[in-house]
């Protein structure tokens, strides 16, 4: 019997980049599930979303947001609900602001949306001491104005693109320089109880968003107010964690999860847990005598 052996030739093998385009769909298909799956689960946990919901997206034009809108869209699409997803913007009037890419994106999306204009940089720049962040000023003026078109288009949710990164990132900011362990919750209602504000995006990391925003190609605006500023405090967290990621692969993640399992007892926290108050409440358990009560003296051998 003659066995003939088959060796592919060549020619015969995919191209190297027909086998790199199946391993990037792979990869992008494979990274798409996680975040769908993680938003959704994150929606499910806290009951972020219900039926009728009418969901406020604010999207800055960065990529967080943006990724937020398009995980939310696809959601929408196969959820077991109805809810409403209405895109919200705010220019700032930062110099060199592209007034038409983020109206440009959501006419193709089909949404109904609304863009704010209000001189918030001005405003910032005015009231931030020099050689002090923008951030604190900026975040008010611009919670303010979103709170009040939120009730003016009878939003019941208020949805924000802060992913977990952030949120550890947040923790260490608050014990590092208030002294206090914060972090940024998933769902808050609002000072004067009007709005429910809900972050989507909280079980997903940042380089997962960045590499889904870099498929989707979305038009990033720049932030000239906070992006631009040097030696922020968030900045110096950001690159200790991911130090700690590099050398401890999950640590972050970790980090994360344990704001979920909080123990009130094991800290030091009297407003959480009643320390003044804790006594014995039983005689406790009864103790083993586990002495060895033999001889230690060894016994002579024979002929001894």
């Amino acid at each position: 019997m003659q066995v003939r052996t088959y060796q592919p030739a060549a020619h015969d093998a995919a191209p190297a980049p027909e086998r790199d385009g199946r391993k990037n769909r792979y990869d992008t298909n494979k990274l798409h599930k996680r975040l769908r799956r993680q938003v959704g689960q994150a929606i499910a946990d806290y009951n972020m979303i219900g039926h009728g919901d009418r969901v406020m997206v604010c999207l800055s034009g960065g990529k967080d947001s943006y990724t937020l809108l398009d995980i939310l869209i696809n959601l929408q699409q196969s959820a077991p609900i109805e809810f409403e997803l209405i895109p919200v913007h705010l220019d700032q009037r930062q110099p060199g602001y592209p007034p038409d890419v983020l109206p440009r994106y959501l006419d193709e999306l089909g949404l109904p949306y609304h863009i704010l204009s209000e001189d918030t940089y001005s405003v910032v720049q005015a009231l931030t001491p020099a050689g002090k962040t923008t951030c604190p000023v900026c975040s008010r003026l611009r919670r303010g104005i979103l709170y009040s078109l939120a009730r003016r288009i009878g939003a019941t949710r208020i949805a924000l693109g802060h992913h977990q990164d952030d949120v550890v990132e947040t923790l260490f900011l608050n014990m590092f320089h208030g002294g206090r362990m914060k972090a940024m919750p998933p769902k808050l209602l609002s000072d004067d109880g009007a709005h429910v504000v809900i972050r989507p995006l909280y079980y997903c990391r940042e380089r997962d968003i960045a590499r889904w925003a870099e498929h989707r190609g979305f038009p990033i605006i720049p932030c000239n107010l906070c992006g631009s500023q040097e030696n922020l405090q968030r900045q110096v967290i950001k690159e200790m964690l991911e130090a700690w990621d590099r050398a401890n692969p999950g640590r972050v993640r970790s980090i994360a999860r344990s704001l979920r399992h909080v123990v009130p007892s094991h800290l030091g926290d009297t407003g959480w847990f009643d320390f003044a108050g804790l006594e014995r409440t039983g005689p406790g358990l009864a103790l083993v005598d586990v002495t060895d009560r033999r001889d230690p003296t060894p016994s002579a051998g024979p002929g001894r």
